[in-house]
């Protein structure tokens, strides 16, 4: 065969270009709404594992971004918003700082009350200017798409998914106020799942269930405070009332960056499937850093990053982990693009990036210090590496606890942590067997599953393109109504029957007991009489 072909180059480029149109053919066309910021980085590796299977990929995202760029990868539809880069970077460096920044509770809940109240502001603005944008929705509504992925955490692409009548997926790891298993029809009870920022795990005590209960209620006004300026704006763009809730009711697929090693188990609906660990693969470690891992001798390295969106923290606080550092022999890798704190020791390696994913599955890793953002834990347990965490804000509280409680590493207060907690918590997690053993044993469990979190993920985008949705995993609950999901009616009428049954039977019982006693009274006075 290999002789014919080399004898026909014209005909073998030829066969070539039919196979690509081929599978050009084959492709799907799918729209993306992505959500700026960590999420889209782990989004990008299923839009990549999509683009490979051929089908093409619209992408719909605002001009001023932090992550999400132009890239010839994929047709990028940028549209314009009100705000500038300097404005989005400044404002969310100002709501860092308020995290970071000492004082009172009320002082500190205050700043960051109004500093996610700047953040979700832009947003808001951000899915007006592109509802309202006229020539980009009428291209979005002659594509003829056959799917919708989007986040929606900020629903702007369920909005664009029912006025397209396109069927949707979303791609999410969470709402934090359980709007997305309120949604689903999901069972969600508080006697063993614990609600968001309790930091509970699925084992309470009586209290803790007493909290737990109670959180229910600041959840309520949390989706509320969230959620309405896009009910509003859905309302307004589909011309009739319609909430948040009603329209992420409508998601075919319901991806969720979740795995049961790492969150408690609980149930879930048909068509809510687990991805944890989705952005786990690795490549090979670029040779700058491969010199510095292999440089660190035998105690080996130390990987230290908050996160993508902080590298940067307030001087007194970057003195005191500096100090802490220099008191292990490892080498510690720390992504910071602050200023250098003056006590920075030998052993620390400022870098403005690095791969963190690698840098884990490099078998010279000690230890991780995180913020304990889903994808750092992940990355984590996918490489068996214990873990020192450091939580900000959002869910990495929670994350921090799970990972603590599973006896995987230590969670340290980042607010009122010393250089001597470091340093302990450090080695504790280096020296003490068990964290190793005890990470090493949820790995084993993570990556031993009968298909990839990315290929699944992939699958499941594919399986609502080819088949325009998935209503055989809608369960009925979503046509009930509160008391027909709770079966009130059913009880009431059957209570209703019994204490009917019941009353009947009193009065029969009374009936018979009358007449008894009126059959004996009318034998006994003969008997009288005649005695006299």
């Amino acid at each position: 065969m290999a002789p014919v072909l080399n004898a026909y180059p014209q005909a073998t480029a030829t066969l070539l270009l039919l196979l690509s149109m081929l599978s050009l053919a084959a492709g799907g066309k799918l729209l993306v709404v992505p959500v700026d910021g960590s999420h889209w980085l782990s989004m990008r590796e299923v839009l990549d594992g999509l683009k490979q299977k051929g089908h093409e990929i619209v992408i719909v995202a605002p001009e001023i971004t932090m992550f999400i760029k132009p890239t010839e990868n994929f047709v990028m539809k940028m549209y314009p918003v009100p705000s500038t880069q300097e404005e989005m970077d400044e404002n969310f460096q100002r709501f860092l700082r308020d995290v970071l920044q000492e004082g009172s509770f009320l002082e500190r809940f205050l700043k960051v009350y109004e500093g996610m109240k700047r953040v979700s502001d832009l947003a808001v603005s951000s899915c007006a200017h592109l509802l309202h944008n006229k020539d980009l929705v009428r291209y979005l509504e002659e594509s003829k798409f056959d799917a919708v992925l989007t986040d929606p955490v900020l629903p702007c692409g369920p909005i664009l998914a029912e006025h397209l009548s396109v069927p949707s997926v979303y791609f999410l790891r969470g709402i934090p106020c359980g709007l997305d298993f309120e949604a689903t029809q999901c069972p969600n009870p508080p006697s063993y799942v614990p609600r968001a920022f309790t930091e509970h795990t699925d084992h309470m005590n009586f209290l803790q269930r007493v909290r737990n209960l109670i959180f229910e209620i600041p959840n309520y006004f949390l989706c509320d405070f969230a959620f309405q300026p896009y009910a509003k704006l859905a309302s307004e763009f589909l011309g009739r009332d319609v909430t948040v809730p009603d329209l992420l009711r409508q998601a075919s697929i319901w991806l969720l960056r979740l795995d049961f090693v790492f969150d408690y188990p609980r149930p879930l609906m048909p068509n809510i499937i687990a991805i944890g660990g989705v952005h786990c693969a690795h490549k090979k470690l670029p040779q700058e850093f491969e010199a510095i891992v292999n440089a660190s001798g035998e105690h080996g390295i130390i990987v230290f990053s908050l996160g993508s969106m902080v590298s940067e923290i307030p001087m007194k606080k970057a003195k005191e982990i500096a100090e802490a550092l220099g008191s292990v022999p490892q080498t510690v890798l720390w992504r910071y693009t602050g200023e250098a704190p003056p006590n920075l020791p030998k052993n620390v390696k400022l870098v403005k990036w690095l791969p963190q994913n690698d840098l884990l599955a490099h078998p010279k890793t000690r230890a991780f210090i995180t913020h304990g953002g889903s994808h750092g834990v992940y990355e984590g347990i996918c490489n068996a590496v214990p873990m020192v965490l450091m939580p900000l804000f959002g869910d990495q509280m929670d994350n921090a606890k799970r990972v603590e409680s599973r006896g995987a590493g230590v969670t340290l207060n980042i607010l009122e942590m010393t250089s001597k907690d470091i340093s302990a918590a450090l080695k504790a997690v280096i020296n003490d067997k068990k964290y190793k053993e005890n990470i090493k044993r949820l790995s084993d469990l993570h990556l031993d599953r009968p298909i990839h979190p990315l290929d699944l993920a992939v699958h499941w985008v594919e399986f609502v393109m080819r088949h325009k949705g998935a209503p055989h995993l809608r369960p009925a609950a979503h046509d009930l109504n509160w008391i027909q999901y709770h079966s009130l009616d059913v009880i009431a009428f059957l209570l209703a029957v019994v204490l009917l049954s019941l009353f009947i039977s009193v009065k029969c019982c009374l009936f018979c007991c009358r007449r008894c006693c009126f059959k004996k009274g009318r034998t006994r006075k003969p008997t009288k009489s005649k005695s006299h």
